[in-house]
């Protein structure tokens, strides 16, 4: 599969809203299925319920949409959600690109991020491979955290070391 390079974020509108949700109920509807937790109005409804255009962009790919990443301020750090990125386009670095981007940023500012993945997600190959580690686990759900600079967390150590942006 190629790659594409051409891609560019904005930030996004509240008229997203509806193409996001969207794009939500196509990606996730797999995972979604082989959990039997599919069901075609809740998918979309979540993502309307929760959305927040202050901290989400939009990802483009030739000039047209092509996903979407949030990044909203969590306690100790940040919280990455609804990362969603056209079928079509998967596999071909933009993902990477985009995820390597938000990272540096949370890097700098010596931000832990943490986001959940649906089990046997193949999304989650790509959060470890940017330094994401298991932090914890239910029936459904992943969870993986980073520390700054791709450094682990760990449990009750977290709060401890990343309180306030730095090390206290």
């Amino acid at each position: 599969m190629s790659t594409v390079t051409e891609w560019a974020l904005r930030p996004a509108l509240p008229d997203d809203v509806e193409a996001i949700a969207e794009l939500r109920a196509v990606v996730m509807r797999p995972d979604l299925e082989r959990l039997g937790r599919y069901d075609e109005h809740r998918v979309r409804q979540r993502l309307r319920d929760a959305y927040a255009p202050e901290h989400t962009s939009v990802v483009e790919a030739g000039g047209a949409f092509a996903g979407c990443v949030t990044l909203r301020p969590a306690e100790h750090g940040w919280w990455l959600e609804n990362f969603l990125l056209s079928p079509g386009l998967q596999g071909r670095g933009i993902g990477s690109a985009v995820l390597h981007g938000l990272l540096a940023r949370a890097d700098a500012e010596r931000a832990t991020v943490r986001l959940n993945v649906l089990r046997g997600s193949a999304a989650r190959r790509l959060y470890e491979r940017h330094g994401f580690a298991l932090e914890r686990e239910d029936p459904i759900d992943v969870f993986l955290v980073r520390g700054p600079a791709g450094r682990p967390v760990t449990e009750g150590l977290a709060a401890r070391t990343y309180r306030m942006g730095g090390a206290t």
